[in-house]
């Protein structure tokens, strides 16, 4: 008895989304990270990736909020509460950061701890490092069945290519 259709569905689509949390293309990029989330379900897992520009100097510390986030429960929730509002991370900082934690109703105090004691600068990283090694130069860049594209430079026609390729990943699957 070893048909398919009684195992359950295939595992997801991996879809890497390399994003920095101060980077207004990467606001941008959330309406294409909501169609995707929209169309396609739970037959892709849509995975954040962190990819802080020396550029902008609160970025660090947002992707690490980011993860304390994830590790609360509400990481994508919290990473679009936090790009909807990116000039107010410009002037505020980490102090920000707290306070949309607040706002989603998790616990800011442990982020503030996070952010002190630093608890997620590893996970950090070693995201900037693999995106380096494979590529990355700029967000948002997206990573689908191992095939790199780079938003960073132009999103135009980037949500259709990335259908495209999760298109034909399902249909292999």
């Amino acid at each position: 008895m070893n048909d398919s259709s009684t195992t359950g569905p295939a595992s997801p689509v991996v879809i890497e989304v390399w994003c920095e949390l101060q980077c207004p293309d990467c606001r941008t990029a959330l309406d294409d990270v909501r169609a995707l989330r929209e169309r396609y379900g739970d037959r892709v897992e849509l995975r954040l990736r962190h990819f802080p520009l020396e550029k902008h100097r609160h970025a660090f510390a947002a992707a690490q909020a980011a993860e304390e986030a994830l590790e609360q429960g509400k990481g994508w929730e919290y990473v679009e509460a936090v790009l909807a509002r990116v000039e107010e991370l410009d002037r505020a900082g980490e102090p920000f950061l707290v306070q949309v934690a607040r706002e989603l109703g998790l616990d800011a105090e442990e982020f503030d701890t996070a952010l002190v004691d630093g608890r997620h600068i590893l996970i950090v990283d070693a995201d900037q490092a693999e995106g380096k090694a494979i590529g990355v130069t700029g967000t948002p860049t997206y990573v689908v069945g191992g095939e790199r594209l780079d938003g960073g430079k132009s999103q135009e026609g980037l949500r259709e290519r990335v259908e495209e390729i999760t298109d034909r990943l399902l249909a292999q699957g």
